[in-house]
C-alpha cells in the first residue's frame, strides 16, 4: 500500500485550536468483515489489532474525569470486540450517549445474535454504513451481497424503532463517493434516500450524512496507483471553504486508537500524527492522560488531508457542515 502522510504533511491549512472536549471516539479494532475501498482505516477481516482489556478499562473512567457526553465507537467493526457490549452498558449507565458506526451487515454475523435489540435496549445510536440505494453500487463498493444483507438489517432495526418518529432510537445513514469526487449535496441526496428506500423497501432513517473520502490509507493508496492523487488533492482545495473551520470535528472531540494512543481525529490517527507537545507533556499521549489533563485549548495537528473536512458543503463524523439553502 502507498503511503500517503509525506504528501500531504507539508501544508498551509489554518490553525486550529481546541474547545471543551465533549465527544470521546474510539477506535476499537481494526477487524472488520467488510473490506471497502474507499476505508481510511484500511480494515478487514485479516486484522487481528484489537484494544486490550486495561485500555479499555479506562474509557469509563475518563468519560466520568473529564464529563464527556458522547461515546463514539468505531472500527473496523467495533462490535466485533468482545468488549463492546460491557462498554455500551457502562457507558450507558453514565448517561453518556453512545453512538455505533456499524455496517449493518455485521447484524448478520456469527456471535452477534441479539445485537440490534441489545443497541436499542440501551439506546444507542446507530451510524450506519449504505454508500447508496441500489444494489449495484453498495455491491460494487462493499461487496457482492451487502446491498440485500444492509437491506434486511435496516428492516430489522426499524421493527426495533429505530428510526421512527418518538422512539428516541436514532438511525443515521453515511454516504462516500464511490471515486475521486465530491458528494452531492446532502439535503438533497437525502431526500433521495427517503424516497427510494422508504417505496422500495418500507425503510425509515433519522439523517443521512454526506462524506468526503479522505486521500489516505486504502482510499489515498488507491489514488496514487491510479496518479489521480494530486488531482483530487487540488479538487479538494478549490472548494475549501474557511466557513467549516468553525464546526470541524476535531475542535470538540479526541481519537483514541485501539492501542489507547490520542490523536485529533480518526484521519489523523490513521497517518500516525499525534496530538502536538504543547497539550500534553509526553510525545504519545494516552488515554489515561486525559484523567488528569484537560486539552481545551491546546493546538489541533493539521496537514492537507484538512481539506477534505472544508471541501464543498463541508465534512465530518456528523456529515455535511452546511445545510442546503
Amino acid at each position: 500500500m502507498h503511503p500517503t502522510l509525506a504528501l500531504l504533511d507539508v501544508s498551509d491549512f489554518p490553525s486550529l485550536q481546541r474547545r471543551r472536549l465533549t465527544t470521546l471516539q474510539v477506535n476499537l479494532g481494526y477487524k472488520c468483515n467488510q473490506t471497502c475501498v474507499h476505508c481510511h482505516v484500511n480494515a478487514g477481516p485479516t486484522r487481528t489489532e484489537m484494544m486490550e482489556q486495561d485500555n479499555l478499562a479506562l474509557i469509563p473512567r475518563v468519560l466520568t474525569a473529564r464529563h464527556i457526553q458522547t461515546l463514539d465507537l468505531t472500527g473496523g467493526a467495533p462490535e466485533l470486540h468482545q468488549g463492546f457490549r460491557d462498554l455500551v452498558r457502562a457507558a450507558h449507565a453514565l448517561g453518556v450517549k453512545v453512538i455505533d458506526r456499524c455496517n449493518l451487515t455485521i447484524l448478520f454475523e456469527p456471535g452477534q445474535d441479539g445485537l440490534a435489540e441489545f443497541l436499542a435496549a440501551h439506546q444507542v445510536e446507530i451510524i450506519a454504513s449504505l454508500p447508496c440505494y441500489s444494489l449495484e453500487n453498495v455491491d460494487k463498493q462493499r461487496g457482492k451481497g451487502t446491498f440485500d444483507k444492509s437491506v434486511a438489517a435496516l428492516q430489522k432495526l426499524n421493527s426495533l424503532g429505530y428510526g421512527k418518529p418518538g422512539t428516541g432510537l436514532i438511525l443515521n445513514l453515511v454516504f462516500n463517493p464511490q471515486g475521486a469526487s465530491l458528494p452531492p449535496h446532502q439535503e438533497n441526496l437525502q431526500a433521495d434516500y427517503k424516497r427510494e428506500l422508504k417505496s422500495h423497501f418500507d425503510i425509515e432513517f433519522n439523517q443521512l450524512f454526506a462524506l468526503v473520502n479522505m486521500p489516505i490509507q486504502r482510499f489515498g493508496s488507491t489514488l496514487v496507483s491510479k496518479g489521480t492523487f494530486t488531482g483530487y488533492m487540488q479538487l479538494l482545495k478549490e472548494h475549501y471553504s474557511e466557513a467549516h473551520l468553525d464546526n470541524v470535528m476535531c475542535r470538540d472531540l479526541i481519537s483514541v486508537d485501539w492501542q489507547g494512543n490520542l490523536s485529533d481525529c480518526d484521519f489523523n490517527q490513521q497517518l500516525g500524527l499525534s496530538i502536538p507537545a504543547n497539550v500534553f507533556v509526553s510525545a504519545q499521549p494516552h488515554l489515561r492522560d486525559l484523567l488528569h489533563i484537560d486539552p481545551e485549548g491546546g493546538s489541533i495537528r493539521v496537514a492537507d488531508h484538512c481539506f477534505g473536512c472544508t471541501a464543498g458543503s463541508g465534512s465530518s463524523c456528523g456529515g455535511a457542515l452546511e445545510r442546503d439553502a
